[in-house]
Order: C-alpha cells, then sequence, then structure tokens
C-alpha cells in the first residue's frame, strides 16, 4: 500500500498495530456504548464525567464510550500468573478541554493486565518510546513514580486536601503557589523544600536519581530501587536519551500507582500519550490483577504539518467520449503497475497538479 495517500493517524494506526503484535498484544474490539451505570459509577477515572447517552430499545440507558480502559478491564479475567495483553485502536466520545464541545478522538493503545512485574513495566515505557518514534523521532517520553511522590506528601502533611492541591502545584511546576500552599497548612521549612524540590527533578535519569537519593534519603527506598532496575533497563533501547524523569507526571493519584508515564512530539502542544500503572483502580474495581497500559491521541496528529507535494498526481490520464473504455483501464493499470497516481478525466480539472498528461485522444501519445 502506497503510505503516502493516508492520513498521519492512519499510517500511524497500521505502524502501532504491527509494533503491538511483535510483543504478543493482540487486538481488541469493542461496542461503541457501554450501560451509562457502569461509567458513572467510576466517573472519577474519566477525563470528564460529560457523557453523551441515549436509551437502547429496551428502555436501557447507554452511554457512547467516553474511554477505553474501563470496557477492557470489565471484560478481562483475574487468571493467576498470566497476563491478558491487548492492543486496540478506538474512536472515544468525551468534551474536548480546548472548545468544551462534544468531539470524536481517534485512540489506539494497549493495556497489560494479570501479574504484572518490572518486566511488563519496562516492555510498556520501551512500547510507548517505540510508538512515539513511530510518528516522529522528535519526541520526549517522562517517567515518574507514584510511589515516591506518595512517601513525601505523607511526610510533609498527611492532609488529603494538602494532596490534592499540592499534586496541582507539582504538575504545573508552579514552585510559588507551592511554597505559599505549604505555609498555608504550616509546613515546616526542611519539609516545605522537600516538597517544592520536587518541581524542579526532571531531566536526565542518572541525574535525576542522583537528585532524588539526596533528596529523599530512605523516605521511599522501595520505589526509588523500582526507578534505579526500570531506568537501568532502559539504557539498551535505541531511545534511551529521549526517556526522562520527570515527576510533574502526576497521573491521578486515586487509581494510579507506581510508574506513570506522559509522551510528546514536537509540533504538538499536548501530551499525546499518557500510560502507567492502575493497579489501584482494579482494585476499586474489585479485581485481583495488576494492570498497565497507555493510550495515544491520534486526532492531535492533525496539529502535525501536513507534508507538502508538489503535484496532486504523477499522470493526468485524457480520454474523449469516443475512447474505447478499455484502452483507458489498460493504460491506468499500467501506469499504476509503473509505481505512478492516475486521474482519468476527459477535461483537465482546473485546480488539479499533475506532473504529467497522457491524452487517450491522441492515439496515447503524451503531451
Amino acid at each position: 500500500m502506497d503510505q503516502t495517500i493516508l492520513k498521519t493517524e492512519e499510517q500511524a494506526i497500521f505502524a502501532l498495530r504491527s509494533l503491538y503484535r511483535r510483543y504478543g498484544y493482540l487486538p481488541y474490539k469493542m461496542s461503541k456504548f457501554e450501560e451509562y451505570e457502569y461509567y458513572i459509577r467510576n466517573k472519577d477515572f474519566l477525563v470528564s464525567d460529560r457523557i453523551i447517552t441515549f436509551n437502547d430499545t429496551n428502555g436501557r440507558l447507554l452511554a457512547l464510550k467516553p474511554d477505553v480502559t474501563l470496557s477492557i478491564i470489565k471484560n478481562c479475567l483475574d487468571l493467576p500468573g498470566c497476563k491478558q495483553k491487548v492492543c486496540y485502536n478506538e474512536n472515544i466520545y468525551r468534551v474536548s478541554e480546548s472548545t468544551h464541545q462534544y468531539k470524536e478522538i481517534m485512540q489506539a493503545g494497549l493495556e497489560c493486565i494479570g501479574d504484572i512485574d518490572l518486566y511488563d513495566i519496562c516492555e510498556a515505557v520501551s512500547l510507548a518510546a517505540q510508538s512515539l518514534a513511530l510518528i516522529s523521532e522528535d519526541f520526549v517520553l517522562q517517567i515518574s513514580h507514584l510511589g515516591i511522590l506518595s512517601a513525601v506528601l505523607d511526610r510533609v502533611c498527611p492532609d488529603p486536601k494538602f494532596h490534592q492541591a499540592a499534586t496541582a502545584c507539582i504538575a504545573g511546576k508552579n514552585a510559588h503557589d507551592l511554597s505559599r500552599l505549604c505555609q498555608e497548612y504550616g509546613v515546616t521549612p526542611e519539609n516545605e523544600g522537600l516538597l517544592t524540590g520536587f518541581v524542579s527533578v526532571y531531566g536526565e535519569r542518572r541525574q535525576v536519581l542522583a537528585r532524588l537519593e539526596a533528596l529523599c534519603g530512605t523516605l521511599a527506598a522501595e520505589p526509588l530501587k523500582e526507578l534505579k532496575r526500570l531506568s537501568r533497563l532502559l539504557e539498551s533501547s535505541p531511545h534511551s536519551e529521549k526517556i526522562i524523569f520527570d515527576f510533574s507526571v502526576v497521573n491521578n493519584m486515586g487509581y494510579y500507582n507506581g510508574i506513570v508515564f506522559k509522551g510528546y512530539l514536537s509540533g504538538i502542544c499536548d501530551g499525546i500519550l499518557d500510560g502507567g500503572q492502575y493497579d489501584k483502580l482494579m482494585q476499586k474495581m474489585e479485581r485481583k490483577s495488576g494492570a498497565i497500559g497507555f493510550a495515544l491521541y491520534l486526532d492531535l496528529l492533525e496539529q502535525l504539518p501536513a507534508p507538502k507535494h508538489d503535484y496532486d498526481v504523477d499522470v493526468l490520464l485524457l480520454y474523449g467520449a469516443e475512447t474505447d473504455p478499455a484502452a483507458v483501464a489498460e493504460a491506468a493499470a499500467r501506469l499504476i503497475a509503473e509505481g505512478k497516481t492516475v486521474s482519468a478525466q476527459k477535461a483537465i480539472p482546473p485546480k488539479l497538479r499533475h506532473r504529467e498528461l497522457l491524452d487517450l485522444r491522441k492515439e496515447g501519445a503524451p503531451c
């Protein structure tokens, strides 16, 4: 297939599907809608609780799918010692953060559910980096560990409201408001320095690990150990230098735990990839399995500049009312077999840019 005729997001879907299949992720297809009640029970996990609903023929209230992960969890089983690995490309329906209107969003991604270990975490992170690289080599993948952040927040102030406000400041790298918040809650200067230090903890992995050890000491020994092991495993990745640590990545801490990550492409203002471990979500849904996954929001690829072509088609094939249709079909087939693009017309379209003209009205002689 000539990839040049596909949109960027369509090319990405083909490439991503092939990548995920090589690692044993099987295609997962789901309905466009679920029972509304299912999403309402887990609305805190959703980006927005504004959901498009409609009544089924039997009166049940259904919702157009605002999320993929919840649907996959619902249909996966807890299988001790096993992992269910699925990939998907689906359209979801949610309110756009930019337009505040409902939008159909093309989403691709994968989920690994079951007996999750460090290998699975590394595989998911590595596949996230490879996914970004398939679209553009100019990318960065940011990784954080919520276990470390949780330990620091618990040390600084146990108040859940403080945690929520502080997390928002850290996500925005807003050291000024974070200091003000600490003062409002009577946090000691020592603990304030510990927390505000997180705002500047990002960059090359080894440097960040050294700073974390100096900053946290033994406060988050186990999460820090896991982060070190993950970093060593990622050194073999061809994209290792583009995978950095950044503790401003703070996915919903009520549902996510452990490793979380976010991916960015040059030319796109928003994060195009979100992912991480969501064992807490599994527990809230009374599941025994662990889970990790990520999603790419392919609709954001519209922000990338479209490739420019000098011509719309290689050959403009002109024919007349008296031209034998078999001759037109034969000429078009021959040109296409040569790898050229062809537009067969009875007249020259005013805005069609063509590399060459073949006029069958003149016995097939090129003009």
